[in-house]
Order: structure tokens, then sequence, then C-alpha cells
């Protein structure tokens, strides 16, 4: 019988009441990965807590108008069942998921993987495009994690997979659905990634780069070119440009009259697709007399997650273990 091998799949997390809110925010201003709010490492939880005390109000809004919560683990759960059964033909596998800000947390993980004998893990982000702010400090955190469970695991990491074939297909595929509904008027393709500091990339950070790439490949299936914005940025620091809002005043500038938005950072419904888009910018584009679309979000489509079990299947062979 196969070893087996347990995959933790790695994401932000969410809040899932709206009780949860404030003290997620506190977890995610906490982290000087992403965020240094101090000189002093001392006084970053203090200053966390009053940030999130002041945003938790609007931030419940938007996760009021959601439902009450983020639908991030139940989406992720589902991603796990899937490609859990994906690779069931291939080895003995087990698959869990690692909320680097919210519950389930890497310890949560390692410990059922522990108990069921497992020493041999594959990290695998949800994160496309690899940064230090999403992807690094979650495999900083799985490290930490496992250092302090007193197992000999076995790490395989899977830190990016902007070009990945079955996921530029279900890209493409998106879009392909999401041009038919505006029945065969002119459309405006924007692609809408998360926003980062620019001095992230400044100092190496490839994540930029590898979005880029990302469109390369789905404008050479689609054969039609978009536009790149970012979204949800916050703070007083040089953010990558231009914003989502500012290029939806561009279009309507432009006269553009229809516009399908790809969130081309993420893979699953969040706040940020389902309140930001969905809403905020649906909201903004219709004020300046455009309609804007958005193209459905990975989830559990089947290529989507027959791509994921690819990834997790080449890494194990490369290491050795199928």
């Amino acid at each position: 019988m196969k070893e087996p091998i347990g995959v933790i799949l790695l994401n932000l997390g969410g809040p899932e009441t709206l009780a949860d809110v404030e003290p997620f925010l506190v977890n995610l201003f906490s982290d000087r990965t992403i965020i240094r709010l101090s000189p002093f490492p001392f006084l970053q939880k203090f200053i966390a807590r009053r940030i999130a005390a002041k945003r938790a109000p609007k931030s419940c809004e938007a996760y009021r108008l959601i439902g009450g919560g983020s639908p991030l683990a139940g989406i992720t759960g589902e991603q796990g069942r899937g490609l859990a059964e994906a690779l069931a033909t291939d080895g003995n596998f087990q698959v869990r998921m690692a909320m680097r800000y919210w519950r389930p947390g890497a310890e949560t993980a390692l410990a059922e993987f522990a108990q069921a004998g497992i020493r041999r893990i594959v990290a695998l982000t949800l994160y496309p495009h690899y940064s230090r702010a999403t992807t690094g400090s979650s495999l900083d955190d799985l490290r930490r994690a496992i250092a302090a469970s007193g197992h000999a695991f076995e790490l395989a990491e899977i830190r990016e997979w902007p070009d990945q074939p079955d996921y530029v297909g279900c890209l493409a595929e998106s879009i392909s659905n999401g041009m038919a509904g505006f029945g065969g008027e002119p459309v405006q393709l924007v692609y809408s990634a998360h926003s980062l500091p620019v001095s992230f990339i400044r100092e190496g950070d490839p994540y930029l780069d590898q979005i880029k790439r990302t469109i390369a490949a789905v404008e050479k299936s689609t054969g039609m070119a978009g536009r790149l914005c970012f979204q949800s940025r916050s703070g007083p620091v040089e953010w990558l440009t231009p914003s989502t809002p500012e290029m939806l005043e561009q279009l309507a500038g432009e006269g553009i009259k229809n516009v399908l938005m790809v969130p081309i950072s993420f893979v699953s419904d969040h706040v940020e697709t389902l309140y930001e888009i969905d809403i905020q910018y649906r909201e903004q584009a219709k004020e300046l007399g455009m309609r804007l679309e958005r193209t459905d979000s990975l989830n559990t489509h089947p290529l989507f997650i027959a791509g994921l079990a690819t990834l997790v299947k080449d890494t194990c062979a490369k290491q050795g273990w199928l």
C-alpha cells in the first residue's frame, strides 16, 4: 500500500459570522509580513486592535450584504473534497485546509495528519500568483506550525501556478461565457487583481509579473485583449495602479458601455468578488452609464480541480512520493 500523503490548501480565510469580523481583522493586521504598523514589533498587536476596531463596522456591513460572513472556508472545503476525489486513483491522499487569518489554522491540519500517520505533506497555495503577502506569509506560518508540532513532516511546496493549463483554460471558458451574456454588443474586458504596495514589487516580489503571465496565456487562448487594474487597496502607501474605480472612470470617459470584469487573482468567491465587484463596482459602473458583469469564479469547476490535482501529482512525482 502506498504511503499516505497529506495536502494542505493554503488560503487567507475570512470571518464566518459578523461577530468574527473584528478578531479576523486583528489577526490580519497583526501580520508584520504584510504590513509593519510600527518599527517596534511589540506594538504591532496593540495598533492592529485599534485599526480593527475602527474598520470593523464598515467591514461588517460588507459581509452583511453578502450573507453575513465569508463563504471562503465552505468553498475551500468543497475544493478539498473535489481534489481528494480527483487524486483517489493515483495514491492515498488526505486533503485539509489551512487559513492564514482564521480557522481552521495550520495546526489543526497538522494534528489530523499526525493522527493519521501522515508524514509527507504537499502545501498547495490557492493563490495562483506568488506574493510574500499571501503565499509567502501562509508558508511561513505553516513552517512555524511544523516546527512546533514535534513531528518530522516532509514538506513539498507549490508556491505559484500562473499559467497552469487547466487554470488558464477555466479563465478562458469563463470569459467566453461572460461575453455571450452581452448578446454580441461591444464589450471591454477588464482584469481586476488584488492590489499590492508598489514597494513589494520594487523589492522583487514576482506577483505583478505572474499576473501578466496569466493574462498573456489567457489572451493567447481567447484572442481577446483586456486591461489590468487593481482592487482592495487600503492605507497611506503607494499601491499598484490604476485602481479598479479609476479604470471604470477611464472607460466611461472613452464611451465604453459594457464591461466584463475578470477577478484574475481570485479563484474562489469571497468579499472581494461578491461585495467589491458585484455590488460596489457594478453600482459605480451603473452611475457612469455602463453595464458591468463579472465572470464566474472558478470555485469547484471540474477543470480547475483537475488542474490542482495535476499540480499535486507532478510535485509528488518530483519528490519520488508516487
